[in-house]
Order: structure tokens, then C-alpha cells, then sequence
């Protein structure tokens, strides 16, 4: 008899998981944690050379294993291309980990235009519409899960980002909306929202400020824990998400290192933004 995921230890061992962005980041620590736990994880990013990097490394890891595909996530046709290999590999999908975005330079909303904002709600946010979509006919015959990865800054705010921030706030309602409608399938969908997570994301925002060091323990300071979250921590929430909470459907959890409680030195006026 095969040894059961409990035996093993392996929390999702066999489940076929997607990973939209899985090259680096975030994205990169799901596709780690969840090979780690017996997944098979097909995931996606723009990058060929850097994106078979990583299967590399995960599939020379296991005990699950991991499959590339190249993938630009503002094509509705790359994100059914990307469903459809999936399928055609494994014959289901039991978790799409919607992760893919970017984070524009910061400026005042005077420096954006509305073409900036609907060239980013297509990335950050349509394309998570657009994997779900194509994704949840499966889903519904597994009685899987949708996470999608949003945005401390979603609830908070955060200076000179405000098409950021309206991309995330939507993704958090897209995803209640969506738990709704799913519930009669035994789909859940969750969200988790990072705050200051080290990524190379945050070392290239850090790279652009005066004194990259002083913007880094600035970003340690904002967390109650005194330090960015890992890569890893992300992911270990996303496998709590899919593997354990089986009666969490339509949440939000945060993965901010308490960045979101007590009182801090919050007056705005005068300031100038600290990485113009």
C-alpha cells in the first residue's frame, strides 16, 4: 500500500499545484515549499533561462517536482496555454497560486496616467481573473483551492502607489466574490496579503533610494518582529491555505510581521516621498 501523505509527512503529496510567477520571490517560495511537500507544481514566469533554473534545482530537491513553462501573464492566450499544459501533464489541478505582478516605481497619482493604471490592473489583476477562470473547471472536479497572493498595502495604503494599492484592494474582493460563487463547488479561495517580504523586488525599490542601507533597515523597522518576512514563511501560508484550512473560505491573511498594529510616526505633511 502507498504511504499516505500523513505517514510520510508530506503535506500535499501528489496534489498538482500552479504557481503563476514562480521564478523568483515569492512565487519561487511557494514552488520550494510546496515540492518540498510531495506537490507537483507546474509554474510560469516571462524568463526561459531563469524559469528552468529553478526546475532544475526543485526537481534535484523532490521529493514532489516541479514543471516550467514560459509564460507572459498579460495574454489571456499564455494563461490558457499555461492551464491547458498543466492538464494535459497531470489530468487535474488541485491549487492555483496567483502571484504574478509587478510594482510600479513610486509617484503621486499627478505622475501616473490611466493608461499606467490599466496596463497594471491587467497584470495584477486580470490575470488573476483570467488563471482562475480557465482554472476553476478543474478545480470544481477536485474540490480544490484558488490563493491569491494581494498586498498588506491593500488594507493600509502606502505612499506614492496608489495604482499598486488599487490593483491589491481589488484582488481582495475578487476573492470574497469569488469564494461565494465557488462554495457551492467545495472550491475555497483564500488570499494571503505580504508585507515587507525580502524579494529582489524590494532590493531593486531599495537600490533606487539615496542610501539603499538606511531604506533596508527602514523596511525592518516597519514590522513589530523587527525584520522582513522570508520567502519561505509566504509559502508556508499558501501550503497552510491548501492543505489544512479546509474550513477557511473568503480570508485574508496577513504575513506582516504585525507591520499593520500599534502607533508609529505616521505624519504626512511636509514629507517628501522616500523613494522619489
Amino acid at each position: 500500500m502507498a504511504e499516505s501523505a500523513v505517514t510520510s509527512g508530506l503535506r500535499y503529496k501528489d496534489k498538482v499545484t500552479i504557481v503563476t510567477g514562480g521564478s523568483k520571490g515569492i512565487g519561487k517560495g511557494c514552488v520550494e515549499v510546496f515540492v518540498r511537500n510531495g506537490s507537483k507544481v507546474v509554474f510560469c514566469a516571462r524568463g526561459e533561462v531563469e524559469g528552468r533554473e529553478v526546475e532544475k534545482q526543485m526537481n534535484s530537491m523532490g521529493p514532489g517536482e516541479a514543471t516550467f513553462v514560459r509564460c507572459d501573464m498579460s495574454s489571456e492566450e499564455d494563461i490558457k496555454r499555461l492551464i491547458n499544459v498543466t492538464v494535459e501533464k497531470y489530468g487535474r489541478i488541485d491549487c492555483l497560486i496567483n502571484n504574478a505582478g509587478i510594482h510600479p516605481p513610486h509617484k503621486p497619482i499627478d505622475d501616473f496616467s490611466s493608461d499606467d493604471l490599466r496596463s497594471l490592473m491587467n497584470i495584477n489583476l486580470v490575470s488573476y481573473f483570467s488563471a482562475s477562470k480557465y482554472a476553476l473547471p478543474h478545480l470544481r472536479k477536485t474540490e480544490g483551492n484558488i490563493i491569491n497572493d494581494s498586498s498588506l498595502v491593500a488594507q493600509i495604503g502606502q505612499m506614492g502607489a496608489v495604482t499598486y494599492v488599487a490593483t491589491k484592494g481589488a484582488i481582495n474582493s475578487m476573492t470574497r466574490a469569488l469564494a461565494v460563487d465557488e462554495a457551492k463547488y467545495n472550491v475555497r479561495v483564500n488570499s494571503f496579503s505580504p508585507g515587507n517580504v525580502w524579494t529582489p523586488l524590494w532590493d531593486d525599490a531599495a537600490k533606487t533610494t539615496n542610501d539603499y542601507d538606511s531604506a533596508v533597515q527602514g523596511g525592518k523597522d516597519c514590522q513589530l518582529l523587527g525584520r522582513f518576512g522570508t520567502i519561505e514563511e509566504c509559502g508556508l501560508v499558501c501550503l497552510f491555505l491548501a492543505a489544512d484550512a479546509t474550513f477557511c473560505t473568503g480570508i485574508d491573511i496577513p504575513v506582516s510581521g504585525g507591520a499593520e498594529l500599534n502607533y508609529g510616526n505616521k505624519n504626512m505633511r511636509g514629507k517628501e516621498n522616500p523613494f522619489s
